[in-house]
């Protein structure tokens, strides 16, 4: 289970607060998004999250106008990590198509990139909310067109770009819901295999070589 969120008052590292300020704003978008992960939407309630930090509620509207406020900018957080990270590794330069899905795959080996748990929170709240649901398909429709694109630069016909990029995409959130049990040391073990079904190519040494380094950042191999 992921720790919860460090408050600014409890970092050492962090500025000291100033005057009678003991929680900021992202003090309670990080608290609320945990939340919003563990429990889901109905239960981002202000009046909770004041006694979880252990501050008045009246400090929430130093910051937000509302509650529902406080969810848009939710939804702005997700848009901002998960869906701009995802299109932004997928036009990434990379010499073949293999290298290009090997940044795309940065995603799911650092968590900062891409919050898996969060993407699902969401998925969840979209069944819930016709306004989370638009969003949601147009970010789903973003991200593919990203990953289309990609496949497109390297030489692929626009039908089976489209394809392979719903393909990848498609599995790889099923792949994350399904949540195998299986060590990482397996998954960088298949990584070959999967970009060969993905793309039809053989990756380089040096493309394995250099992603394996990139994941013993945050992989326990």
């Amino acid at each position: 289970m992921p720790p919860k969120p460090l408050l600014h008052r409890d970092d050492p590292s962090a500025e000291p607060l100033v005057g009678n300020v003991k929680v900021t704003r992202e003090d309670w978008l990080n608290v609320a998004m945990d939340v919003l992960i563990s429990d889901g939407v109905e239960q981002v309630k202000v009046l909770a999250l004041a006694e979880r930090m252990n501050v008045s509620r009246s400090s929430f509207y130093w910051y937000f106008k509302s509650r529902q406020d406080l969810l848009d900018a939710l939804l702005k957080t997700w848009e901002q990590t998960n869906t701009a990270a995802m299109v932004a590794r997928a036009e990434a330069p990379a010499e073949a198509i293999t290298g290009a899905v090997l940044n795309v795959f940065h995603c799911i080996a650092n968590p900062a990139l891409f919050n898996t748990a969060l993407d699902f929170a969401v998925r969840d709240w979209a069944r819930r909310s016709g306004k989370v649901r638009s969003l949601l398909d147009r970010s789903d429709a973003r991200r593919v067109e990203a990953f289309t694109q990609m496949f497109l630069r390297y030489g692929f016909g626009a039908l089976e770009a489209m394809t392979r990029a719903k393909v990848l995409y498609y599995m790889q959130l099923g792949y994350d819901m399904a949540e195998p049990n299986e060590s990482h040391a397996h998954r960088l073990e298949m990584t070959p295999q999967y970009l060969k079904v993905f793309t039809g190519c053989e990756p380089s040494a040096t493309e394995l070589e250099e992603f394996t380094a990139f994941t013993k950042k945050y992989w326990d191999l």
